[in-house]
């Protein structure tokens, strides 16, 4: 990269392309067009600058465009190493939105990236797994006199900013896009489950029906997932830790067990968790031949990939995105996307439709930072039930479909405690 360039994509010809790809995405996000168009009118982010970090994709451009009609300057970093589509990274820069994100960037252009977007001197981060965050509290804190707020966009990145509240070291209020109702029952649920299975389907080309499929995690992506992968014909298997999920799994028909006992019968296994090793060397030991490794969560963290290069005598690219290692047994075990997230690693992440609703909580909860920062203490902040509530009710208005009212006789009642038989 350039000393001193705003951007680093890989190549401005394939700009075209991608405007093609950001206009196709910009129908199925009718929320985030309304909300742009009023952003363009009333100009509410007018002279803010603000620094993202999130996957680069043409439903994260809708958002940029979004932001910059609103008035904001806008720089962008990619969240992570395989998600950017990089003829979305040429077409942003033309459109006069600096890009730092190349497909399959090794960590330390990864984190120049980062440093670049935060060179822009942000008075609002957008987060997807806190990496940026992280870079500002750490390395970058002379920035944070600056910042007044910032959004963060995933479980797993909301997980690592409450660690930092708790601590009390979180520099600048945060609000905790993820946790909305319109991002984690939709984005999470279907968003993860829809484009995990299109991810490894495009990956290996496998048949889903009659396979064993390990979910680890029953969370709300992993919900999505093993309802997915059910309707294609799996047999579903989940894994957990937490009690009440594991009970949850059991009651919505589904077997559940400890990994290891899991790990004898998987034949595809995918991990959803946001923690680190769940898969793990004594789990690899026991599979089967010519298992099937793929991770949705966060970080390339949540496989062991340091074990199974271990545990192995071979390593090959056997296909575009499948490591095949071969073990000491003769066992082979297919990694999938580096252990990356497989939906964008292989797929194009997230249908358009459901991000619609997530990045409208983006942009309004930036609006909502911008014109509350005074107010809001150094804390991890829920979206405010009324961004919540709005943006439901334009999606809603969006697909055609009109709901009941309750009438000021009902309103009254569920407001009195004195009313009963």
């Amino acid at each position: 990269m350039t000393p001193g360039k705003l951007y680093d994509i890989k190549d401005p010809a394939l700009a075209e392309t991608g405007k093609q790809r950001i206009e196709w995405a910009s129908r199925e996000m009718p929320v985030i067009r309304l909300i742009r168009e009023r952003f363009a009118a009333e100009k509410p982010l007018k002279g803010i600058r603000i620094s993202a970090c999130l996957h680069i994709t043409s439903e994260t451009a809708n958002l940029a465009l979004t932001l910059k009609d609103g008035g904001a300057n806008v720089i962008l970093c990619a969240s992570n190493p395989l998600s950017t589509q990089d003829d979305v990274t040429a077409a942003l820069v033309d459109y006069g939105i600096p890009t730092n994100a190349i497909k399959g960037e090794d960590e330390t252009r990864y984190y120049q990236h980062i440093n670049t977007a935060l060179d822009n001197k942000p008075h609002l981060t957008v987060d997807d797994g806190a990496d940026l965050v992280t870079t500002l509290h750490t390395k970058r804190s002379d920035l944070i006199r600056d910042v007044i707020g910032g959004t963060e966009e995933t479980t797993t990145g909301v997980i690592r900013l409450r660690s930092l509240e708790k601590s009390g070291e979180l520099r600048y209020p945060i609000i905790a896009v993820n946790d909305a109702k319109t991002k984690y029952l939709f984005d999470n649920r279907y968003g993860t489950g829809q484009s995990t299975i299109d991810g490894i389907t495009r990956a290996t080309n496998i048949l889903w029906a009659g396979k064993n499929v390990v979910v680890c995690g029953y969370g709300w992506c992993g919900r999505g997932i093993a309802l997915r992968a059910r309707g294609m014909g799996a047999q579903v298997i989940i894994c957990e830790v937490e009690p009440t999920r594991a009970l949850e799994a059991v009651m919505d028909g589904y077997q559940v067990m400890p990994l290891l006992e899991a790990a004898k019968i998987g034949n595809v296994f995918i991990t959803i968790s946001g923690n680190k090793n769940v898969i793990d060397k004594a789990h690899l030991e026991v599979m089967k031949n010519n298992a099937i490794l793929a991770n949705s969560g966060h970080f390339n963290v949540e496989i062991n990939i340091p074990a199974l290069e271990s545990i192995a005598i071979s390593k090959q690219r056997i296909r575009g995105f499948i490591d095949e290692y071969t073990l000491k047994d003769g066992r082979h075990l297919c990694l999938l996307g580096e252990g990356r997230l497989i939906n964008l690693a292989a797929a194009e992440g997230h249908p358009a439709s459901v991000m619609d609703m997530s990045f409208a909580n983006q942009a309004l909860c930036l609006k909502y930072m911008a014109e509350n920062s005074g107010s809001l203490k150094k804390k991890v902040y829920p979206v405010p039930e009324a961004i919540d509530k709005e943006i439901a009710r334009l999606k809603l208005q969006s697909l055609g479909i009109q709901i009941d009212r309750l009438t000021p006789e009902q309103d009254q009642y569920l407001a009195s405690w004195k009313e009963g038989t």
